[in-house]
């Protein structure tokens, strides 16, 4: 274990049980014996030796089917899903008397959901954080199509990146001032937990503030899961999106809505399919919709995948929750620190950093830019490809999270106008000239369950290495693809 970093968070000495662990259970195959320095579990958590030991098992060990059905096969694929139901509601400590786990293909199916099905209406009004994931910014389509208004709190830079919560209260005026201007209709607020580009673990008073002043609330916890702990015996969001292979890595392509049932009957689905009725007629436009979790599972569940979320949860409580965060916390403010005293020949500095400088409120994302030895930011593109081949997993551009990128790079609504007037596609290179803008986006380093001080320290030479007293060269370059 470091020194380095002991020096600086003595309690990291706590956590070195996963070191052990990164060891064992993470070094196989793909980390270590490969040569990774995987530093992008915001993008994807990792799956340790016993999840896939586990899910090979059980492969080998059942026979699962079609859970439409009361055959044998269908039976135990039913119970599986049923106990990795109850095992959901119970890593949010949430009574199963009130809310439901619905399964969906990922955070944005499960954000998709609630859009399509809510009941906005005219003088409904859509609020949201403009720190949000592209997957809730979407929700203002769904919004609009009904004649609901959508409205953003803004964020400042000088507040590193983080939103004022007097801003949020002047945001959502009380169900009462709203009656008062005959403006009424049903209303959402949506928010991260967890910032995914700045890592601002945001106020989770906010639910209850919300809710106090009539709004439903959706909470975005793909981001902040990972490290930390939602109890819904203390705060109850009616809406919860989830990634679960963001939390342990595997299985992919399952993610969750956890809803409060009070909320689940409000919503209207646009349409229905398979196992979200109880009959159907074609003689007839009829149908019965079914009134649990299951109205909102279109067609046939991911059965053999489903249960690997349980495994992957024991897995996590046998780990602890606790001490993840508390080594991430560690590792996180270690880095802060060394990016920021990185410096060229000339005492220029060689980083600039989005968001919290300390680990207070904020979860183990960091965003940042290289600058080169005039002060000019180096091309993301170039990151990415010299980062790859020294066999570092990282993430650069805008991380599908258009508010933050916004306000970290000052570009302001007046410059974005022209876009509105462009028809047709636009590259990214075309976006970028008509806002006026040479470069956009950053570099995001991310940490979790399996992170050690070496990966940090690893990146932190590399980037020093290559790109002390450079400048900036983007000749050759491929065009981006996009931000």
């Amino acid at each position: 274990m470091s020194g380095a970093i002991l020096d600086l968070y003595p309690e990291y000495a706590a956590t070195e049980k996963l070191d052990l662990l990164r060891q064992s259970a993470y070094g196989y195959s793909y980390l270590d014996e490969q040569g990774h320095v995987y530093l992008d579990y915001g993008g994807a958590g990792l799956a340790s030796r016993a999840q896939i030991q586990a899910h090979s098992a059980h492969l080998t060990g059942v026979t699962l089917g079609n859970p439409h059905s009361v055959n044998p096969t269908s039976r135990t694929s039913s119970e599986l899903i049923d106990r990795t139901r109850a095992k959901i509601l119970s890593f949010f400590n949430a009574s199963p008397e009130e809310y439901a786990v619905v399964f969906t293909p990922n955070a944005s199916g499960a954000a998709r959901l609630v859009g399509e099905s809510y009941p906005f209406r005219k003088h409904s009004k859509l609020v949201m954080t403009a720190d949000n994931h592209n997957s809730i910014h979407g929700l203002r389509c769904f919004a609009h199509k009904n004649r609901a208004t959508h409205v953003y709190v803004p964020m400042t830079k000088k507040d590193e990146l983080r939103t004022n919560t007097k801003a949020v209260e002047d945001a959502l005026p009380s169900l009462k001032e709203r009656r008062l201007f005959k403006r009424s209709g049903p209303s959402l607020f949506a928010f991260p937990a967890q910032s995914n580009f700045s890592g601002v673990c945001h106020p989770l008073s906010w639910v209850k503030l919300a809710q106090d002043r009539g709004y439903d609330v959706l909470l975005d916890a793909a981001a902040y899961l990972p490290t930390k702990r939602l109890d819904f015996s203390v705060i109850k969001p009616e809406f919860t999106i989830v990634s679960w292979y963001k939390v342990m890595g595997f299985p992919t392509g399952v993610g969750s809505l956890i809803i409060r049932k009070d909320a689940l009957a409000r919503l209207q689905r646009p349409w229905f399919a398979g196992g979200t009725v109880k009959a159907a007629s074609v003689s007839l436009p009829w149908q019965l919709m079914t009134t649990d979790e299951s109205s909102l599972e279109d067609g046939t569940l991911n059965f053999w995948a489903i249960p690997d979320i349980h495994i992957g949860l024991d897995w996590l409580g046998e780990v602890g929750m606790d001490i993840i965060s508390l080594r991430v916390q560690c590792l996180t403010g270690y880095l802060i620190r060394k990016l920021m005293s990185l410096h060229h020949a000339d005492g220029r500095p060689m980083t600039r950093l989005y968001g919290p400088e300390n680990t207070e409120n904020r979860g183990g994302t960091v965003a940042f830019n290289l600058l080169d030895s005039n002060g000019q930011i180096f091309d993301n593109r170039i990151i990415a490809k010299e980062s790859a081949a020294y066999g570092i997993s990282l993430r650069t551009g805008c991380f599908c999270n258009p508010g933050v990128g916004e306000t970290a790079f000052g570009v302001t609504k007046s410059a974005l106008e022209p876009l509105k007037k462009v028809k047709g596609d636009l590259s990214m290179e075309e976006i970028l000239e008509i806002i006026g803008l040479s470069s956009f986006g950053a570099i995001r380093v991310s940490l979790g369950i399996a992170s050690t001080v070496k990966d940090v320290d690893l990146f932190l030479t590399f980037a020093e290495k290559v790109y002390k007293d450079r400048v900036n060269d983007t000749s050759g370059l491929e065009p981006r693809s996009g931000c």
